[in-house]
Formats: structure tokens, C-alpha cells, sequence
């Protein structure tokens, strides 16, 4: 028993000399020694030194015996010192695997959703799925390539990648088909729809119709042109017209209009034109054909003019309107133009009104077209009861006309009076001069109708076949 409390003591001993070494270790060593108690030996022959707690005192080794052995505790703890540290390091090795893991897998799944996301879209811009129902009229150009069709498309708003569109083309070997002219386009159509209405017209079904609308016609005139040729109904025309929204630039700046007193709101906006329509065509399509030639004819410069002199579109157009119903030739609007322009900032003069018999005219066409009487309606188109412009164009003007107003060159003219034969127009700055012009006027008109019914008796008086060399000439 003393050999064994000298043992202890000694390795005790030496364990105090060299505690700063081993004050890590000590857990290392408690952890690996066995249930029994006093078994100081292990399997691999290590030594696992018990706690000193664990000696009763009189079993305490003896620190004589033994001598040799004072660091074989210190080589007994180096193998579960390195068993542990390699543990430890396998253990940092498999948590530090977690978070490259987790990253790689968010990365996956974010890269999947995105290139779902993308396919979607796609697919719903090929299918023309969740766009509007607006119609485009699409011109293609002679020697328009695949890839021009599909940028004018996408400017168009009609489809979202131009790329695609060249890809899905070349699928249906559609590069050469294109027909040049002008085709109606959905935004809701599918590619497939897209191509094949830029690859056909309506010619190839339907008899086309060429149709010119000449300054100064009424909107009731042209819709029942378009019904004589059979183009559509006129008051599918009208009803259709009138409602607009076609997505012209020039309908945006007629939203603040106070349309209460038009007879037809958007009498005015008929740009005069020839124009190639189909039998039975979509009422929709013949409107929108019209209304993207007016608005291609109001060009930035016109708009910025227009501006520049106080007027509103709808006051621009209506003004053209009168001036285009008293000019009798393109070369006199300026100066018909000048002589408005000039009663109006002369209301004393003229009361605020501008006298012009074509807007009395319209005025008792609306009486006679209306199902419940308006006076306030007709007296508002009447300008020599109301002041000012009326509330609407009572024709549509040529661009000649809406230049002419938009010129508003300066004169001091406050009259004119034309010649409705010759078509010759006086302007004068007096009233007294312009009396005497009316009065040489009426006596130039009263001439020529002299002159038209001899003409007439004589051909009535002349031999039949003398008759016939005179048609002839």
C-alpha cells in the first residue's frame, strides 16, 4: 500500500510542476478513464490516471516508487489529446459544409423561379395573353425585313421582344412573305395570328374600294359615301367615329373639350384624303384608318404653332373649318384666315361675332336633322347670334385650311365677299368698301347667269346634230 501512495504522490508532484501544460488536458483524461475504480490501465495501454479526489489518503501512491515513470501521465495523455483534436477538426469540417449548401440551393431555386418567370412571359407574349384590345394599323414598307417588322411591332406596343418574334418567324419560314401596305393589328394576337395578317390583305377575299374625301365635306356626307359603295353602314360609321378611342396622340389633347353642345363630336377629324377601304369592312378599321391619317398630318411643328397662337386642337380644327367652307381656292384662305382673326380681336366692332354664313348653313342642318329640337344647340353654331367660334367644325378641313389659320398672317382686312361662280374673293378693310364689292359681285353673278341661260336657249335652238359637236368639244 506505501508503494502506491509513493506512486500517486509522485505523479501528483508532477503534475504540480507542470500545471500550465496540462490544465487543458485534464478534462481529456477525465473523460477517458474507466467505470471501475482503481484501474489505472486501458486497452491500448495507455495509463488513465484518476482524479486525486479519488485515492483514499491512505492509499495514496508512494512518489519514491517509480521514479522513471514521473512522465509516463504526460505520454499517457498525448494519444487522447490527438484523438480528440482530430475529432474536433472533422466535426468544424462538416458544419462549415451547412451554409455552401444552403447558398448553392437558394441559388438554384432563384435561378429556376427567374427562368420560370421568363418562360411565362414569354409565352404569354406569344399567345398575346393579358394585353389590351386596341388595333394598330401596322405599314409595311417594300424591302421590309423580318427584324424592321418586329421593332415597328414593338413600338407598336404590340409585342414585348422583337427577338422572339424573328425566331418564331423563321420557325414558319415566314422571312419572304410579308406583303408592303397597310395591315390591322390586335395587341391581344398571338405571333401565329401576327404573321398571318402580314402575310394576306383583304384583296385576296374582298373587293377593294377607293374613296376621296374632298375638303369641306360634312361627316354625314362622307358615312353615306361609305354606304352607297358599300364599305359599311353610315351610321355604324357615325356612331363609331364619334366615339373615338383609337389611341391617336390627338385624342389625348381633346380630353378637357366640352363636347355639350356638338351635333357630331368629332366632326372636323375626317382628314380629306383618298383612301382604299373593302367591301363590308369593320366599321372600326374604316375609323381608324381616318383617324391615323389626321394624325399623322398634325406634326409637332403644327401643334407647337398651334400653341404659340392661344388655340386648343378642337378650336384650331373648327376655325379651319369656317375658313375652309368661305374659301373658294387654297391661294385666298390665308387672307379669309386674317380677316377672322381680325373681327375677333375686335369685338367692338363686330360684337365678338364672326358673321360667316357657311356656319348659319350648318346650323339649320342640325335643325333638320335633330329628333328633339335644340335651339340652344343651333343659336351656339349660328355665329351671327353667338359670339366667338362654335362648339364644333361644321366640315372638315384640309390641311390647307388648318395651315392657314395656324399662319394667321397680319392684315388690316375685316370683310371679304366671293364670287360663287368664279370663285373670286374681295377683301376690304371698310364696311363702305366692302358694300361696294358686294354690290359688283351680285352684278357679276347676275352676268354670268345671263350669259349660262343664252347658252342654254341656243343649244336648245340648234340642230340636233350641231348639238352633238358642241358636247363633243
Amino acid at each position: 500500500m506505501s508503494n502506491n501512495d509513493d506512486l500517486i504522490n509522485s505523479i501528483l508532484k508532477e503534475l504540480d510542476n507542470n500545471s500550465d501544460g496540462s490544465e487543458e488536458a485534464a478534462p481529456d483524461v477525465q473523460e477517458s478513464a474507466p467505470a471501475e475504480e482503481n484501474d489505472i490501465s486501458q486497452d491500448d495501454g495507455s495509463i488513465a490516471i484518476p482524479e486525486p479526489d479519488e485515492f483514499p489518503e491512505d492509499e495514496a501512491p508512494d512518489q519514491e516508487q517509480y521514479p522513471d515513470e514521473a512522465s509516463a501521465p504526460e505520454r499517457a495523455m498525448q494519444p487522447q489529446r490527438r484523438t480528440q483534436s482530430r475529432r474536433h477538426k472533422k466535426k468544424k469540417k462538416r458544419r462549415s459544409r451547412v451554409p455552401g449548401v444552403l447558398i448553392l440551393t437558394t441559388f438554384i431555386v432563384a435561378v429556376s423561379i427567374v427562368l420560370s418567370l421568363i418562360i411565362i412571359a414569354f409565352g404569354k407574349d406569344m399567345l398575346g395573353i393579358g394585353k389590351g384590345d386596341s388595333t394598330h394599323l401596322i405599314v409595311v414598307k417594300d424591302g421590309a425585313t423580318t427584324e424592321d417588322i418586329a421593332y415597328m411591332l414593338k413600338d407598336e406596343g404590340i409585342i414585348r421582344s422583337p427577338k422572339a418574334f424573328i425566331y418564331f418567324s423563321k420557325l414558319r419560314k415566314s422571312d419572304t412573305a410579308y406583303i408592303p401596305g397597310e395591315h390591322f393589328i390586335k395587341e391581344n394576337m398571338a405571333y401565329e395570328t401576327i404573321i398571318q395578317k402580314l402575310t394576306s390583305t383583304e384583296s385576296e377575299t374582298k373587293e377593294s374600294v377607293e374613296l376621296t374625301f374632298r375638303e369641306g365635306l360634312r361627316l354625314d356626307d362622307i358615312a353615306q359615301m361609305l354606304e352607297e359603295n358599300k364599305v359599311c353602314k353610315a351610321k355604324d360609321f357615325i356612331f363609331n367615329f364619334n366615339s373615338g378611342g383609337y389611341d391617336c396622340d390627338f385624342e389625348q389633347k381633346l380630353k378637357n373639350t366640352d363636347n355639350s353642345l356638338k351635333f357630331r363630336r368629332m366632326e372636323g377629324y375626317a382628314f380629306p384624303d383618298t383612301y382604299i377601304f373593302y367591301e363590308d369592312m369593320d366599321p372600326v378599321e374604316v375609323c381608324q384608318k381616318i383617324y391615323f391619317n389626321f394624325n399623322k398630318k398634325m406634326t409637332p411643328e403644327r401643334y407647337k404653332k398651334m400653341e404659340q397662337r392661344g388655340l386648343t386642337l378642337d378650336q384650331l380644327v373648327t376655325f379651319a373649318s369656317i375658313v375652309q367652307a368661305e374659301a373658294g381656292k387654297p391661294e385666298t384662305m390665308n387672307l379669309v384666315a386674317s380677316v377672322f382673326w381680325n373681327r375677333m380681336k375686335d369685338p367692338e366692332e363686330f360684337a365678338g361675332k364672326l358673321q360667316s354664313d357657311p356656319t348659319s348653313n350648318y346650323a339649320k342642318f342640325i335643325k333638320q336633322n335633330l329628333e328633339v329640337k335644340n335651339t340652344t344647340m343651333t343659336d351656339a353654331y349660328d355665329t351671327y347670334i353667338a359670339q366667338g367660334l362654335p362648339p364644333g367644325a361644321i366640315c372638315n378641313p384640309g390641311i390647307d385650311a388648318i395651315d392657314a389659320v395656324l399662319d394667321a398672317i397680319e392684315t388690316e382686312n375685316k370683310y371679304f365677299v366671293a364670287n360663287i361662280y368664279t370663285g373670286e374673293t374681295y377683301f376690304s378693310k371698310t364696311l363702305d368698301e366692302h358694300n361696294a364689292y358686294v354690290a359688283q359681285v351680285k352684278q357679276e353673278e347676275a352676268e354670268y347667269l345671263a350669259t349660262m341661260e343664252t347658252t342654254e336657249e341656243a343649244n336648245e335652238a340648234a340642230p340636233e346634230d350641231a348639238q352633238e359637236d358642241n358636247n363633243a368639244q
